[in-house]
């Protein structure tokens, strides 16, 4: 780290700070990896004890570090990035909330999925099948499987070789989440269906069909979401239910003649 001259015209304590992430970047620190002392930071960049410690409770404020009293200030899992960086916790109106982050789903995942088609390495493409296969052994056995659809659409998102998309995951992830529990996980058969096609676009490198998969996954969720909403609202359902005896017949039988 550098001694440069500070500038007089911003807060110490924010250029320390700034410092403090640049060194983590020049020194490829990973999560889980050790700071120096605060007392050897305040050595090497020329400034008093307390300002680095206010520098470092800054940065932990920001999720990059991770204070542990008595063993010292460590790199945070994910630098940067909170449990809910939109603050979607707090969105009082949960079925609006759903119903527009599946719209900002669509506007954003399908091209993710175009680009996992291109540029996926053999080891996505295997911990894409080891995630599916791990949520369809749970939805055949009644288990909980959120856990690896979240992981499935990161993983997307991570292999589509963009540096910013895994950035939005926590968009994707609270999206999966808030319509797999308003929908009661009632759309097992879709799920598996769905992610399965996504899946096997990846693999077969074709990024047009990556893309129409996903965007048919996230419209069918939208249209069987609005769908439920209008039953649990008590408004009418769009379209008549075709009977059950009607789907059963072999040959639809023609209209009768008018008189």
């Amino acid at each position: 780290m550098e001694t440069n001259d500070y500038d007089s015209g911003r807060p110490l304590a924010e250029q320390v700070a700034q410092r403090l992430k640049d060194y983590i970047l020049e020194k490829d620190l990973k999560a889980g990896d050790r700071l120096p002392t605060e007392t050897t930071l305040a050595r090497q960049m020329g400034v008093a004890r307390s300002t680095v410690r206010e520098a470092i409770k800054r940065l932990e404020s920001q999720h990059i570090l991770v204070v542990r009293h008595g063993a010292g200030s460590f790199v945070a899992d994910h630098p940067g990035m909170t449990d809910d960086p939109l603050g979607l916790d707090f969105v009082q109106d949960k079925e609006r909330l759903a119903f527009d982050l599946l719209e900002v789903r669509i506007i954003i995942e399908p091209a993710i999925a175009e680009l996992a088609a291109q540029h996926a390495t053999p080891k996505d493409i295997a911990e894409l099948e080891s995630l599916y296969n791990t949520m369809e052994r749970h939805i055949m056995n009644g288990e909980d499987y959120l856990a690896e659809d979240m992981k499935f659409h990161q993983t997307i998102a991570r292999a589509s070789g963009n540096l910013v998309a895994p950035k939005l995951t926590p968009i994707i992830t609270a999206a999966v989440e808030i319509f797999t529990e308003g929908t009661h996980r009632a759309l097992l058969q879709e799920t598996l269906d769905t992610h399965k096609g996504v899946l096997e676009a990846i693999k077969a490198r074709d990024s047009i069909w990556a893309r129409d998969a996903m965007l048919m996954h996230l419209i069918y969720n939208r249209d069987m979401y609005r769908k439920m909403h209008r039953a649990r609202t008590g408004e009418p359902s769009l379209t008549p239910r075709v009977p059950d005896w009607v789907l059963k017949l072999d040959n639809l039988r023609p209209p009768e003649e008018q008189a």
